[in-house]
């Protein structure tokens, strides 16, 4: 067998007994029917499991299926429609435990490994590379999902909530979309992102951030720019839009803007600027520093809340 043939096959093999088939059932004409399906993965010992929150909002029942066929009904325990991301929990053995890797060491180019349950074919394994990192991601239900990686591995309907991950095997993002009438766009949330909303679902039931309105993608710098100012930078977030009536929008901020610092603290990725609007005193008239063309700025911005309850 030829070598990379076998580096996917040992990277499956890590993780297969931890990714799940999920079946959804809501009350149609006064019955409970099927409505649905998708993917997740199994990420700790007490039987806890990521998936999509498209996949299981408003599920009166969600059903789990396990590689070894048996088949357990999952309770959620909060979702975060904003990330697309939710939490089952399952009571259950039979299963291994994915392994969460680290998606700041990805790079463009560098090889993925989806898994999921493509229009009910269960465990389908796909294969691409990282096509882009650090976009933004405006779902079919209207929600912009921030920190999301592009890739070309081939997702389908029922893949949504499946594993991302390397040729090591681990998890680094969540699969969540594919764009309809598009060949090779495939987007997965960042597993650090999915990390931080996991911990406050499980801890609160519930995910606090603040909310700003605007889509980013993180863009490098030129290097003349980083010298003159003395900028600390690898890279910024360049505006891509910003949504109407939005905090952003009621700020000097404006498309194409640079954001290179937020809070006092400089920003090089989408996930730093997102684990500072998870900080509970970030509804206050905040500093951010952008590089507009060749001149630097600064100026005020008021984050709204947003809160998200489990059900």
């Amino acid at each position: 067998m030829d070598g990379f043939s076998k580096m996917i096959i040992d990277a499956v093999d890590k993780i297969k007994n931890a990714v799940v088939k999920i079946d959804v059932y809501k009350t149609a004409k006064g019955k409970l029917r099927p409505a649905g399906s998708g993917s997740g993965f199994i990420f700790s010992s007490d039987g806890l499991i990521f998936t999509n929150s498209h996949v299981v909002h408003e599920a009166e029942k969600i059903m789990v299926s396990l590689l070894n066929e048996n088949e357990i009904e999952a309770t959620l325990i909060g979702e975060d429609p904003d990330t697309d991301l939710a939490i089952l929990k399952i009571y259950a053995d039979g299963y291994s435990v994915a392994k969460l890797g680290d998606a700041l060491e990805l790079q463009i180019g560098q090889f993925v490994i989806a898994i999921g349950n493509p229009f009910g074919y269960q465990h389908t394994v796909t294969a691409g590379v990282v096509s882009a990192l650090g976009r933004s991601l405006r779902t079919q239900s209207g929600h912009l999902v921030d920190n999301v990686i592009q890739s070309d591995a081939a997702l389908n309907p029922g893949n949504s909530g499946g594993p991302m991950i390397n040729t090591d095997g681990e998890v680094v993002g969540v699969n969540t979309a594919m764009i309809n009438g598009a060949q090779g766009l495939s987007f997965s949330v960042d597993i650090n992102t999915a990390k931080e909303i996991a911990t406050q679902l499980i801890r609160d039931g519930k995910v606090f951030k603040g909310y700003l309105g605007v889509a980013m993608q993180e863009v490098p710098i030129n290097q003349k720019i980083l010298r003159h100012y003395h900028l600390p930078n690898q890279k910024g977030l360049f505006v891509v839009s910003i949504e109407k009536d939005s905090p952003a929008s009621l700020s000097q901020l404006q498309e194409g803007d640079i954001v290179i610092s937020f809070n006092g603290k400089t920003v090089n990725s989408l996930h730093e600027l997102f684990k500072e609007l998870t900080r509970k005193d970030i509804i206050n008239a905040i500093d951010i520093s952008v590089i507009r063309h060749t001149e630097l700025l600064n100026f005020t911005i008021f984050p709204a809340v947003k809160k998200v309850a489990a059900r």
